[in-house]
Formats: C-alpha cells, structure tokens, sequence
C-alpha cells in the first residue's frame, strides 16, 4: 500500500491517504486518483510508512526523511515532512528532520521525560525519571 499526504495551508498534513499499489504505480499516479477521487487540485505527497529520521525500518529506501501524521509540515527545501515541535528548547537536526533535546537522553537503562519548565530554570537539567 501507497501512503499519500494531503498538504492544507502553510504545507500542513491535514490528512493521510492509503492508495492501492495497483492504482499508485507512481507518485504522480497516485496523486491524481487522489485529486480525481476527491474532485480537489490539493496539494498531495507521497510518504513512507516504514521511514523514521532518515532511516527505512526495513532495509529499504528512506523517503522524505519521516512517515507523515496530521499536524506534520512539509518542508520544500529539505523534501520532508517534519513532526511539529513540542518544546522551545529543542532543535531541528536537518539530517533526520526530527528535534533533539539540549541535553543528550540518559543512558542508564531507567525511563524519563522531558521537563521544559525544569529546563528554562536550569539549563544543565531537563531530564526526569518516570
């Protein structure tokens, strides 16, 4: 099965579309069933179920960088669909199109979460233990 992207205003993804191989033979095929299908001249983009920072799961080919979800934005001039960003701390990696926190995650085996509030107090903190 094809993933497709329909892109709204700003090149949000507002939805995710699953079309046959049979029908998406290529990308510009599958945007056309769509558009024809949803009688629009929306924008749509093919996206990889199975890639994630720049990596296919599988093996195979990476494609645009990420799987796009809902509220993800589509960067042109990086061709990839990047998650939205969830704390003011983090950075965009343009190799993986994902955010990375300020402060590497710990790797002693427990789990945490991200504090921003802890972070904006302390810059040398962020990290919590669940």
């Amino acid at each position: 099965m094809a993933h497709f992207a329909r892109l709204g205003a700003g090149n949000i993804v507002v939805k995710v579309h699953v079309v046959s191989n049979d029908i998406a033979t290529s990308e510009q095929a599958g945007i056309e069933f769509l558009q024809n299908l949803h009688k629009t001249k929306d924008i749509f983009k093919q996206t990889s179920y199975n890639t994630i920072g720049g990596v296919h799961i599988l093996g195979g080919t990476p494609f645009r960088k990420n799987y796009a979800g809902i509220g993800f934005t589509y960067f042109e001039e990086l061709n990839a669909f990047i998650p939205p960003k969830v704390y003011n701390s983090w950075t965009l990696n343009e190799t993986t199109c994902l955010y990375n926190p300020p402060i590497t995650y710990p790797d002693d085996d427990k789990k945490y979460t991200w504090n921003e509030i802890l972070h904006q107090t302390d810059k040398s903190k962020g990290w919590e233990e669940i």
